[in-house]
């Protein structure tokens, strides 16, 4: 099936971390640090949110508002509209964390985010992990904790997203040295939320891997990966959770950056790009669960 794609605007700075909220899809200009609203209804796309800390990855918030990684502000946060910024985290043991990127989040309220350093800042930590933080702090009432380091194994960790039953958690392994696999990795997860030995569901080689990712109904994996300067070029990935791949779709722009199902009967996958580009397919024949 051949995909059909529709700009629906082209932004000056790159696009990040779309999530729909039943109404709305919210969307990261990373560089101008401004969260936008688009309205599929009516074409209506307004600021939603600006100064935030080049906010990239984000989920919808429990009780309202949204969860966010500001890569810039070096934190995890909690917007809700007209409401002061909530900061979930923005330390690990006394340091600065490097450029929080992506996040999943458990139904009991158990978030997991990636905090890689694509920026090249100087790093207060000597790694680049995934994070781990109990229930609780992302509502502000009766916090679980301090984040807890859950890889120790990844160089730059990007996307991450929850299987259908959260029993493991899929991390997308983007080093950008050569000698550093990029690879689609799922981690099995512990009771206490922490991560197991990772198995490699797709190996990218010295290719751009994955970036952003989300979920089909079907448990299926849907992720944006590649780009025009070597291997199959700017794609859409469709993965089994074996990591078999089920079908691969040419993207229009280069580098998509991340992706979400949308609107009624999340069947509308929206896909956001390093160049500021949002595109939407309309007819992709999956379901979104997320």
């Amino acid at each position: 099936m051949s995909w059909q794609w529709e700009l629906v605007h082209h932004h000056e700075f790159i696009t990040e971390g779309p999530v729909w909220d039943g109404r709305y899809l919210f969307y990261s200009e990373i560089y101008a640090s401004r969260t936008w609203r688009y309205d599929p209804d009516s074409g209506e796309r307004v600021v939603w949110r600006e100064d935030t800390g080049r906010a990239n990855g984000m989920l919808r918030a429990p009780g309202g508002g949204l969860l966010a990684c500001e890569g810039g502000g070096r934190r995890v946060v909690r917007y809700v509209a007209e409401a002061d910024t909530e900061v979930i985290a923005d330390r690990f043991e006394g340091k600065q964390f490097n450029e929080p990127n992506d996040l999943a989040q458990a139904a009991g309220g158990r978030i997991w985010f990636s905090d890689p350093n694509y920026g090249g800042r100087p790093m207060q930590l000597n790694h680049e992990s995934v994070y781990c933080v109990d229930p609780g702090v992302s509502t502000g009432v009766d916090p679980g904790g301090p984040p807890r380091r859950v890889t120790f194994d990844t160089n730059r960790p990007n996307g991450v997203l929850l299987n259908e039953d959260e029993s493991e958690l899929y991390v997308a392994e983007s080093p950008h040295r050569p000698d550093q696999r990029r690879q689609l990795r799922a981690y099995p997860i512990a009771a206490d939320g922490s991560l197991g030995e990772h198995r490699v569901l797709h190996d990218f080689a010295d290719a751009r891997g994955v970036d952003g990712m989300t979920r089909t109904t079907e448990g299926l994996i849907v992720a944006t990966a590649g780009h025009r300067e070597r291997g199959p070029g700017p794609m859409i990935y469709v993965f089994e959770p074996s990591g078999r791949v089920v079908s691969t779709h040419p993207s229009p722009a280069d580098r998509p950056t991340n992706c979400t199902f949308a609107e009624a009967g999340r069947g509308v996958l929206y896909v956001t790009f390093a160049g500021g580009e949002l595109y939407r397919v309309s007819d992709t024949g999956l379901s979104g669960a997320i």
